[in-house]
């Protein structure tokens, strides 16, 4: 497969391609089937990259599989809501969901995949009960229906619901009236993985409308009178106000053209798809390679008003000059995602940092798992400090002392181990109640690694002794006896007794994963991790072995743990740069094979076509870059490995 990108110049980075247009449609090798089913956890809908907006069809929340509010063994409608994750492992949003009912009782539709239609930046499917053609498409932060009635249905009515939310999302505070005869305005309040998430509403209707049922401040059913045209709605969301939200709906859809607005979100992501071009004569590479592209676009997403206002991580409403964004998945993101779009969607990285120091600003820590406004402090480490550092070191951030305030202060708080930290130079498992020590402490040595490059950079030399020292600190785990990352005890002792195989979901020493895919989480500092083994014979011996060794994980696994090539994961992102690591030792021949078996045995053109959870773009970020020959396994800084490209 040949392949051909935009050029790329950069601060201290630069990487050389050709600027080629092979196809001028690469949205037609878009399957956004792809991840429906499995455990990908997907969304399925129309948006726009980068899009606050991802409207599309939420099925009953069903369990772990429906995180994104949709999976392809699902039959029953419960609304076509606004916003949606797409691959986590914990379910919210949902929000602000319409339904076309045959009776105002109606909280359900049943409906046939047969029946759906689905390509960037449009999704429509046939309703039998009622009988009615629903299509849906979106700008960055309005939603766009057209439904179009059967001639059997004299009166439609359209279920409008602020209760309904997506797995553990549910509504703490809600408003929903009609203003005028075709606009019906509100505000949702939730609780759930985001703490306390607000979304602001603006519904307007192509047609008269009339209350029929109201359920208290969370639902309302309204009967439209003239269905002898299609009925168009838009919906515009704010997390600011219900006056920003006309202002983005005056903004980005001031008049009711769907067709050429279907057509603008197409040619949006054709030519963010343009940005890499592929020469293949496989149609099923090309198509999941497309695909894949298109994960990793559904976030971070927009989060402001056209107004420039938009909710900080305060809870408060500010307004700002830069594009603030969120949805920040970044344990998973900052290995594959953050990297690749550093090399194309450059215009967005000030704009990403600049989010990133504002959320500093208004919570005292850089994001860990930001959504919507709200930390989550899911997953284990500093991945917003490894994100920043990369964008510092890569030239995109203006102001470095500010962001090495921020990266500092976020790596010296007591939260989350790092007291234990500070005291001890690694995170001893008798001392810390919450678990996951040995991946806890992997993870702050890498972030560390990128404090310390940027701390050279500034010429702090202290500062960099400091963190270039506990960058190093991932050594205190190594058991030289077994070969293994080891939980350690403040006695200086390791766990007895040891399973290198065997885990416990969350209540180990590692975090979804066991030691064997935990050993090789040293990215910044393979030579240092070689010589732990006491050279390179030894440690390609026993990382041979990683790709062939398998034995029972316990019951109580993590079901993260998948995409299995021996005891290797794919499945989960920990284990994303392990096969690069054969290019520091120099067998890269080794890797292009791995390489070649990952894409070609675990991504598939099929609805459960991933291996793992597709971890907003993470394990699609995989892929592209694989694909293309470049892996940046050191997390900051810009040095990517160059590897065979799929053929």
């Amino acid at each position: 497969m040949k392949v051909w990108m935009v050029m790329v110049l950069m601060a201290g980075f630069a990487a050389s391609v050709q600027a080629h247009h092979h196809e001028s449609k690469f949205t037609d090798y878009v399957n956004p089937w792809i991840g429906t089913g499995g455990h990908g956890h997907v969304f399925l809908g129309a948006n726009v990259p980068f899009g606050m907006i991802q409207l599309g069809p939420t099925e009953q929340t069903k369990g772990w599989d429906w995180c994104s509010g949709y999976h392809i063994s699902d039959s029953l409608l419960i609304g076509f809501g606004h916003m949606h994750l797409s691959g986590t492992g914990i379910g919210d949003l949902g929000d602000v969901a319409f339904l076309p009912v045959s009776h105002c009782c109606r909280t359900e539709a049943k409906f046939s995949h047969a029946n759906e239609t689905v390509r960037p930046g449009y999704y429509a499917i046939r309703l039998q009960e009622p009988n009615v053609f629903v299509e849906l498409t979106a700008t960055k932060r309005v939603g766009f229906h057209r439904y179009s009635f059967g001639a059997d249905v004299n009166r439609a009515m359209m279920r409008i619901d602020l209760k309904q939310g997506i797995g553990w999302d549910h509504v703490a505070e809600s408003s929903i009236k009609q203003e005028g005869p075709t606009l019906i305005t509100g505000f949702r309040r939730s609780e759930g993985w985001a703490k306390n998430q607000h979304v602001f509403f603006a519904a307007e209707f192509s047609t008269p409308v009339k209350i029929k049922k109201q359920q208290g401040d969370t639902i309302m059913v309204v009967t439209i009178e003239d269905v002898s045209k299609p009925v168009l709605v838009k919906c515009a969301l704010s997390a600011s106000s219900i006056d920003d939200a006309k202002a983005n709906m005056k903004a980005e859809l001031p008049g009711w053209d769907f067709k050429a607005t279907v057509a603008a979100a197409a040619a949006a992501w054709n030519e963010e798809l343009g940005k890499i071009a592929v020469d293949t004569e496989d149609d099923t590479i090309r198509t999941i390679f497309y695909t894949a592209m298109y994960h990793t676009m559904t976030a971070p997403s927009v989060f402001c008003d056209v107004t420039g206002n938009y909710r900080g991580a305060d809870g408060k409403v500010y307004k700002g000059d830069f594009t603030n964004y969120t949805t920040f998945s970044l344990w998973d993101t900052y290995r594959a995602v953050h990297p690749l779009m550093s090399l194309i969607h450059q215009e967005k990285q000030k704009d990403m940092a600049e989010t990133f120091m504002h959320i500093f600003e208004q919570q005292g820590k850089l994001p860990v798992w930001h959504l919507m406004g709200n930390e989550t402090d899911c997953m284990v480490g500093n991945p917003g400090a490894v994100v920043l550092a990369d964008m510092v070191l890569k030239g995109f951030v203006d102001d470095k002392e500010a962001a090495f305030k921020a990266l500092k202060t976020s790596a010296m708080l007591d939260e989350r181990g790092m007291n234990l930290l500070k005291e001890y130079d690694y995170l001893p498992y008798d001392k810390d109640s919450t678990f996951e020590t040995v991946a806890k402490g992997l993870e702050y040595a890498l972030a560390d690694d990128g404090i310390a490059k940027v701390a050279k950079l500034l010429g702090k030399k202290d500062d960099y002794k400091y963190f270039f020292n506990r960058s190093r600190s991932y050594k205190h785990y190594f058991d030289k006896k077994t070969g293994f990352m080891r939980g350690l005890g403040s006695d200086g002792k390791f766990r007895e007794p040891f399973n290198p195989f065997n885990t416990i979901h969350r209540q180990d020493d590692y975090t979804e994963g066991n030691a064997w895919q935990y050993t090789w989480l040293v990215p910044h500092d393979v030579h240092g991790l070689v010589s732990l083994f006491g050279g390179e014979k030894q440690f390609v011996e026993k990382f041979d072995s990683l790709f062939i060794v398998s034995g029972d994980m316990g019951a109580e696994a993590s079901p993260d743990i998948s995409g299995l090539i021996g005891s290797y994961a794919h499945g989960n992102e920990p284990s994303h740069h392990i096969i690069y690591m054969y290019n520091y030792i120099g067998q890269p021949w080794k890797a292009a094979k791995l390489l070649r078996q990952t894409m070609k045995e675990l991504y598939f053109n099929d609805y459960d076509g991933l291996s793992g959870n597709e971890d907003v773009g993470q394990m699609s970020a995989w892929y592209v870059l694989s694909s293309i020959g470049l892996y940046q396994v050191e997390p900051a800084g810009g040095k990517f490995v160059i590897s065979m490209r799929l053929r």
